[in-house]
């Protein structure tokens, strides 16, 4: 080799492995190559990268982009593909950065020039958008779907314990008796909430970003109504820059998703603390729980303290969500490529914990006399004898203050309100009488709160029917 020759820089690299290649002059080195590539985890992305590609493909064939043929070679290339990856069978490169170069590829090994056709007038920008937002709107009726389920599991369950009396807490402090149905449908009720934030999440997702191309839209005649009727998008994203730049709608799933897990923790604390020797109320199945490897007598409650630990790993993914948009200029950055795996997990732990408690709720077993016995302690009935003063006459306040000196009597004599003989009683309210003892029993109190939201069993297993009716009829549509 001359010195002439072996003097000049090696800048040579194979053009063709890359789709913007032709720019550059030095390949990107391996280091960079790995840092940058998205492939390991966007390839999860390839079903709605082949979907959007085909609707793209359907609508440059309506408006003269593509022929018939390449149309018919592109679906039949594309069907390949994904039966490929189905199988196991693909080959996916890091050199080729992510799920759309990947795909494409192969699509031109397969078919040929129509495969290079394909990506006439749409970008990367546009692509990934819209493949985040139909991958994300499948992830949302599935976790609505497990979320409807775990309402009816809560609702049963509720149905079945409409007057099983237990203590209701303040401060983890015995307050006033409720029961159990009433408890559980407490969750019922946020977890529809839940469900309502996905509905009201779902609207802005399913809004077609495809068109926009690079950040400006493009120079060909499409049709992006075609496109989004195919892929059945409810309507467009009306702004090209902001429809490739940002990612509100997976901030807004992130926090969904994160309110999800905190009620889903709340009610894991609770389910922890009742499973308690010290509580007694429930015990879970087996298939929930684990033992210890040196105390043989322990049955831990795994699956609700994992699922109180994996709500910090879900809102920790809001936050980092929140963070990675706050300073980025319009319009795409590369920055965008993170929003995918927090999000990712975020569906994936929200959506597995919800499928696990649907059945975990369902083996729920009560203990009905512990629950009754914690009740009776902590003197949950004196509130009604408070309301019993006050529509006797005397003014709330008054009736506070003799209530609570009565209650500083049983503490010192370690006996309950109800223990009290009349005479006692009535020696610190005239107005007492002998119908007073009809409302310091458990069952009168829950009883007495028969209202709309109330914990009375009849109201209970009212609202308990009514949701279990309503979800079976939405779950069975």
């Amino acid at each position: 080799m001359s010195t002439e020759n072996s003097s000049k820089p090696t800048n040579q690299f194979d053009k063709k492995s890359q789709a913007w290649s032709a720019r550059f002059s030095e390949p990107v080195s391996e280091l960079v190559k790995r840092y940058t590539a998205s492939v390991e985890f966007d390839q999860r992305l390839a079903k709605y990268d082949i979907e959007g590609s085909l609707a793209h493909a359907k609508m440059l064939t309506e408006i003269g982009i593509l022929s018939d043929q390449d149309l018919q070679d592109i679906t039949r290339g594309l069907q390949t593909i994904i039966t490929e990856i189905n199988e196991g069978r693909f080959d996916w490169s890091l050199d080729l950065e992510d799920v759309h170069l990947n795909v494409e590829k192969r699509l031109v090994e397969l078919i040929g020039d129509a495969g290079k056709r394909l990506h006439t007038g749409r970008s990367r920008n546009d692509q990934v958008a819209t493949d985040i937002r139909l991958w994300l709107r499948n992830q949302i009726d599935i976790i609505q779907n497990y979320l409807k389920q775990l309402q009816l599991a809560l609702a049963e369950l509720a149905l079945e314990h409409a007057d099983t009396i237990m203590p209701g807490f303040t401060h983890l402090q015995v307050a006033q008796p409720v029961t159990f149905g009433h408890h559980l449908l407490a969750y019922a009720e946020m977890f529809k909430r839940d469900t309502e934030r996905l509905n009201d999440c779902r609207r802005r997702v399913n809004r077609l970003p495809l068109g926009a191309a690079a950040l400006a839209g493009t120079s060909f005649p499409i049709d992006r109504v075609i496109v989004a009727k195919e892929l059945g998008f409810d309507s467009l994203c009306l702004n090209s820059l902001d429809a490739v730049s940002d990612r509100d709608f997976s901030i807004e799933f992130c926090s969904a998703a994160s309110l999800i897990m905190m009620h889903l923790s709340r009610f894991s604390e609770e389910l922890i603390i009742w499973m308690s020797p010290r509580f007694g109320f429930i015990d879970l199945a087996d298939r929930f729980c684990t033992g210890s490897s040196i105390m043989p007598q322990k049955k831990n409650p795994d699956v609700p303290e994992l699922a109180r630990g994996k709500t910090g790993r879900v809102v920790g993914h809001l936050v980092a969500l929140l963070m990675l948009m706050k300073a980025q200029p319009l319009a795409y950055n590369k920055d965008n490529q993170e929003d995918k795996e927090g999000l990712f997990d975020a569906a994936d732990t929200v959506r597995d914990t919800l499928q696990i408690f649907v059945d975990m709720v369902a083996g729920i077993r009560v203990n009905a006399q512990a629950m009754r016995h914690a009740a009776a302690e902590g003197f949950a009935t004196a509130t009604d004898l408070a309301d019993y003063l006050v529509k006797q006459g005397v003014p709330f306040r008054d009736a506070h203050e003799t209530v609570a000196s009565v209650v500083k009597r049983c503490v010192d004599e370690q006996c309950d309100i109800a223990d009290l003989s009349l005479e006692v009683l009535q020696s610190y309210h005239s107005a007492i009488k002998e119908d007073v003892f009809s409302v310091l029993t458990l069952e009168g109190s829950v009883a007495a709160r028969n209202h709309i939201g109330g914990t009375a069993p009849e109201r209970v297993s009212e609202a308990a029917t009514a949701l279990i009716k309503a979800l079976k009829k939405d779950l069975n549509k």
